[in-house]
């Protein structure tokens, strides 16, 4: 449900108030993007400035407010009052408690939700390399694409979670080459991606030495792209056995897939394509490859086949295109990957234009930024890589030890501190706008201080902790008097324009700066305010207490963090 629809729309009734009160000499919609939020309580919850009112009716807007209050219908509000050049609104602030404590005690999964869309939405998202090791590298496609998935669930879509998997190409040649000359089955069933990952990096060193082993890397791939029995087993092996290690990386991570269709599943389907490309005269050569010229959008020629007759990626990817439209029927697909490749994409849905097909503008390149170690960016080739499982376990051990010195006795808490160390690092990941870049160091990132996720997990079992300590439940038909609350109540009342506008702009940080606020609101109200005296109000303090745990437990799994009870 939205709070709109359950709840007073109280920026929608200062509009309509205003409106009624000077007729059509600002449109409604004009009305809604002049009204602003004051700085201090004590000037109200929302403000018109009138200044955009001064030249069409020739007064001053200290004077402009001052009549308006006269001709505004307060009935809807706690009072209306002039300030200058501005009209300040405050809003019945025990009624909004009243029916926002009841609607999310009603049906707290649901608080937030909305139906803005429905229909499929394919989420290309995480995409390793088989036989390479996930990095930090891989993180942000994962957890951005995860927490969007979830957004637009609540928002009414139904997401479909693809791993693209990067199972194809000539390094296979080079890989099943070094295994066959310098590898060990044993080695391999053991620890699958670090010795393929040695073979690699050694065929590349001998290489070097002896091109002849390029050569037979690619007689090798060319045996794989005939399907030549023995060599596609040692693919499929290679490829369930980095799967297996992806899969335990994920189930840390708490994230699963619906597709682990990568680049090898449209081998058989880029024929179609180049056909496609053909038939409507869009292909021509240039220096002996085959391109679709793109001058008309102000972008470089697509690439379609080398010269040699090789198929590359946009070939591959028109046909992922083609394919996930004729088999989700789409409504949305979202390519959640780096910055780096906005051009390609570019292309692809300018490619995809000229063929005919304008389902493309309903595809959307889900750009980020890079994390940085120490300012520098993270490369496998160079060296400077950070393996996410790593990561992840020193996040987790780095908890324990905050657990160990903070509650000793906790029950559980070995699963709380994966909770806190796992999603401190995605939370951390997520708090950064998609498309800012950001330096990652583990003990900033693992504290229970700032801006962080363990901060937030602390403030949910905060709130938990205080409904434990009391026989009385929470009663959100009390009514609430207590203005130290207020500020508590309005950022719970944000919750769901919140998810909306993460779902509209693609951007989960906007859910992780909300947990922020929503959980610094109630630190300030705890701090201030006698929480579990036994008087009238007890219930609805309860009840507040209970809607904080409620939203940051919701907000939390948005985003794919979890929200343990007890810290």
């Amino acid at each position: 449900m939205r709070i709109e629809e359950e709840i007073m729309d109280f920026k929608q009734q200062v509009v309509t108030a205003l409106h009624q009160a000077i007729g059509d000499t600002i449109p409604e919609a004009q009305l809604m993007q002049l009204i602003e939020t004051p700085k201090s309580a004590d000037l109200g919850d929302y403000a018109f400035p009138t200044f955009s009112l001064a030249k069409v009716l020739r007064q001053a807007p200290k004077q402009i407010a001052a009549d308006l209050v006269t001709k505004i219908d307060a009935s809807s509000f706690e009072q209306v009052q002039a300030v200058g050049g501005y009209v300040n609104f405050f809003l019945p602030k025990v009624a909004y408690a009243h029916e926002l404590l009841t609607t999310i005690a009603a049906d707290p999964a649901h608080y937030g939700d909305a139906t803005v869309g429905h229909g499929n939405v394919p989420i290309d998202m995480s995409s390793p390399n088989i036989a390479k090791p996930m990095s930090m590298g891989h993180l942000r496609s994962t957890v951005i694409g995860n927490a969007l998935a979830n957004i637009l669930t609540k928002v009414g879509y139904s997401p479909i979670k693809i791993n693209h998997l990067g199972d194809w190409g000539t390094q296979f040649g080079k890989l099943i080459v070094a295994y066959r000359k310098w590898g060990n089955e044993a080695d391999v069933r053991r620890d699958p991606i670090h010795y393929l990952v040695q073979y690699y990096v050694q065929f590349h060193e001998e290489a070097e030495k002896d091109p002849s082993l390029d050569e037979a890397a690619r007689a090798v791939f060319k045996q794989l792209e005939d399907g030549d029995e023995t060599v596609t087993a040692l693919w499929k092996w290679f490829r369930s056995a980095s799967l297996k290690e992806f899969n335990r990386i994920y189930a840390m991570l708490g994230i699963s897939f619906d597709s682990y269709n990568g680049e090898a599943f449209y081998n058989d389907k880029m024929d179609a394509v180049v056909a496609e490309l053909t038939d409507k005269h869009l292909l021509h050569e240039s220096q002996g490859a085959e391109i679709v010229d793109l001058s008309q959008y102000d972008l470089n020629p697509a690439l379609i086949k080398k010269s040699d007759g090789a198929t590359l990626y946009m070939t591959r990817d028109l046909a992922a295109a083609i394919y996930r439209h004729d088999h989700y029927d789409f409504v949305q697909s979202l390519y959640v990957v780096g910055n780096e490749q906005r051009e390609h994409f570019q292309q692809l849905k300018a490619v995809l234009k000229e063929m005919g097909h304008d389902w493309a503008d309903d595809i959307h390149h889900i750009p980020f930024g890079l994390i940085t170690s120490g300012g520098k960016k993270l490369s496998t080739r160079k060296g400077n890589i950070i393996l996410l499982e790593r990561v992840l376990n020193d996040a987790i051990d780095l908890a324990q030890q905050q657990i160990a010195d903070k509650h000793p006795d906790l029950p559980d808490a070995e699963t709380v501190a994966h909770q806190v160390g796992v999603g401190a690092v995605i939370f951390h990941d997520l708090k950064n706008e998609r498309l800012d870049s950001f330096d990652f160091n583990l003990e900033e990132v693992v504290r229970f201080e700032g801006e962080t996720g363990p901060y937030v997990q602390y403030t949910n079992a905060r709130a938990n902790s205080i409904l434990r300590k009391t026989t009385t439940a929470p009663a959100p038909e009390v009514a609430l008097t207590d203005p130290s609350a207020w500020g508590v109540l309005k950022a719970l009342g944000d919750y769901p324009d919140v998810v909306l506008r993460a779902a509209r702009e693609y951007e989960p940080s906007v859910i992780a700066k909300y947990t922020l606020r929503l959980a610094k609101a109630f630190n300030q109200y705890y701090a201030n305010t006698k929480v579990l005296v036994d008087d009238a109000e007890l219930p609805a303090r309860l009840a507040l207490v209970k809607a904080v745990s409620l939203v940051l437990e919701n907000a939390l799994s948005l985003l794919g963090v979890g929200a343990p009870e007890e810290m």
